[in-house]
């Protein structure tokens, strides 16, 4: 048999098909949030038969035509509680509440008006056995204004202030970032909050009052 090549593939668009195209798509951006990337007519100016929405980074096709069985589709989001939340005050049928899987992901499933299942969920980060650890006092001093970021930002994540800095430190010692996405928007929210008007390579120029 010959050697399969080397594929490079950085993202799929699931294509799900539906009887009404527009409904779905009322559907998709109005009761799921999704939003709307594009809709294509053949011939132009006639009703469109074809289109995308978008949930964050990924695209989703829907393709005008007679489903004919439910498609699963999996989505990995930030916080599914907060989506999940979303979805059932629009009034999304829910057909697995939210809840923590043996696989280690938090999530749920909605099916959707042409019968199609999606399921919403995040990673489990606190998945796996106890690590018993002994922690040691370490004299910390920091900027106030980024303190008062930390509180908040651990807040947030129902962490501690311990947890939430052994958490950044360990990340950065793996060269990746501990926040997702929608965490990242929180942070500049609250970098305007408490006035933070300095980049991440201030430290080397603070001077104590």
């Amino acid at each position: 048999m010959p050697t399969p090549p080397t594929v490079e593939c950085d993202y799929i668009h699931p294509t799900l098909t539906v009887s009404d195209l527009a409904a779905a798509v009322d559907f998709y951006t109005n009761k799921l949030g999704f939003e709307l990337a594009f809709l294509w007519s053949d011939p132009p100016g006639s009703p469109a038969t074809f289109g995308g929405v978008t949930l964050g980074h990924v695209q989703m096709f829907l393709r005008q035509g007679t489903p004919t069985g439910g498609a699963r589709v999996f989505f990995n989001v930030g916080d599914a509680d907060e989506l999940y939340a979303f979805h059932c005050g629009n009034g999304v049928e829910i057909v697995e509440p939210i809840a923590d899987r043996s696989y280690e992901i938090r999530d749920y499933a909605i099916r959707d008006l042409n019968g199609h299942y999606l399921t919403f969920g995040h990673n489990l980060l606190n998945a796996g056995p106890p690590l018993e650890i002994e922690r040691v006092d370490v004299p910390v001093r920091l900027e106030k204004r980024l303190a008062s970021l930390l509180q908040d930002l651990a807040g947030h994540k129902r962490m501690s202030v311990n947890s939430c800095l052994e958490e950044i430190l360990l990340h950065t010692n793996e060269d990746a970032g501990p926040h997702t996405k929608n965490t990242l928007r929180y942070i500049q929210e609250l970098k305007k909050k408490h006035g933070i008007d300095y980049d991440c390579h201030a430290s080397y120029r603070f001077v104590e009052r």
